[in-house]
């Protein structure tokens, strides 16, 4: 089924780099929303209100602010399409995660008001009725939400969208919910053990679950998050593959929607190559990033000493102590020499974890200062310490 909708509704769909073709998917992912939740609000509306069940009833608004949130998500994708203008330069992507948010928003005000209605039940019970025929319409409505939560997944996977798969992960809470409304009635039915109230409260906490974690999870990129680590070596490793880059270090990749980013990144040249040669490899690498991996790439030259034998058994003596640290998270760049009488200092960039307390980089660079002088008298090591952008 998810095959066939998108063979008919997301022309181009394997070129999901395209801000057209990704608004296509969102077009389809709300449009999916809307109709099912829809279908899904009427009919549990009416079984709760004939099986006189607030734990249905509370089932059914969920699936209603579902179908509110499928046309927030489905606004939110047209709006994300706008391509850039004068006052935008760097398009309107974004809006997909504060449509995200808005979602969350309502998610968890409807989580509140279910909460209060479901505890109210508890103290004064109302008296339920038990039909077959609910528990079957309630059993389809799992199969739908099941199917939702595939949907999304595998569009949300293809597209890499936070927003998608935050749906899912919804859908999945309302298949739990729904369950725990079955298990209501089953157990109404069975020893006539009326815990509709009970059932309601675990119906709300599944939603306001469902809410927190879409408001986390859409935040995240808004805020400015880290680097995924995929995508970190992604661009490291494309730097890196042209002839005359040493290294690549100091990557920041600003998010401005999920199909435009903008990153920076400091690129290691051999301290002979003339400065026009430098500029013409840098821009030959930011136009292939662009067309390559459609990011717009701004880098920086950062010349180093090869050919110094004293820098190189330098960098070497560096390099093995950095490594007996026995932490790969660390590592070390820009290093050079200043020579004086009194012996030579290094300086250097050191790169450590961000979960590192102040004590520890302390400790860290006292030990590297001590074994690097313990290796040579005359060194002294200039550090100043940073941490990576990636995660």
């Amino acid at each position: 089924m998810t095959e066939f909708l998108v063979r008919h509704f997301v022309k181009d769909s394997e070129n999901i780099e395209s801000v057209a073709v990704r608004t296509a998917y969102g077009l389809l992912s709300g449009g999916v929303g809307i109709i099912l939740n829809i279908i899904l609000f009427v009919v549990k509306l009416l079984i709760g209100f004939f099986s006189n069940s607030v734990s249905v009833m509370a089932d059914a608004f969920n699936n209603l602010s579902d179908a509110a949130s499928s046309i927030i998500s489905f606004i939110g994708a047209r709006m994300a399409g706008k391509p850039a203008d004068e006052e935008h330069p760097f398009g309107h992507g974004r809006i997909e995660y504060i449509s995200a948010f808005i979602v969350a928003f309502m998610v968890l005000l409807v989580g509140v008001s279910l909460l209060k209605s479901s505890v109210s039940k508890i103290f004064e019970p109302e008296e339920m009725s038990f039909s077959a025929i609910s528990v079957i319409i309630l059993l389809i409505s799992v199969a739908g939400k099941l199917w939702l939560s595939a949907f999304n997944t595998k569009l949300g996977k293809k597209i890499d969208s936070k927003v998608m798969l935050a749906t899912a992960a919804d859908a999945r809470g309302d298949v739990l919910a729904t369950a725990a409304t079955i298990l209501s009635l089953v157990l109404y039915r069975a020893f006539s053990l009326n815990c509709d109230g009970v059932i309601g409260v675990i119906v709300s906490m599944f939603v306001l679950k469902a809410g927190y974690e879409i408001a986390v999870d859409t935040l995240q990129p808004i805020i400015g998050q880290a680097t995924d680590p995929e995508m970190y070596k992604r661009i490291s490793d494309f730097v890196e593959r042209y002839d005359g880059v040493i290294g690549a270090h100091d990557l920041i990749v600003n998010n401005y929607g999920p199909s435009n980013s903008i990153a920076s990144i400091h690129v290691e040249l051999p301290n002979t190559m003339s400065l026009d040669d430098a500029h013409y490899l840098l821009d030959g690498i930011e136009g292939d990033a662009k067309r390559e991996l459609g990011i717009l790439l701004v880098t920086h030259a950062d010349p180093v000493n090869l050919n110094d034998k004293d820098t190189n058994a330098v960098r070497d003596i560096v390099e093995a102590v950095v490594k007996s640290e026995e932490d790969p998270r660390i590592s070390f760049h820009d290093l050079r020499l200043v020579h004086g009488f009194g012996g030579t200092n290094v300086v250097f960039d050191l790169v450590t974890p961000w979960d590192y307390k102040e004590d520890k980089v302390r400790s860290i660079t006292e030990s590297i200062k001590k074994k690097v002088k313990e290796k040579n008298k005359r060194l002294n090591c200039i550090i100043t310490v940073e941490h990576s952008y990636g995660a």
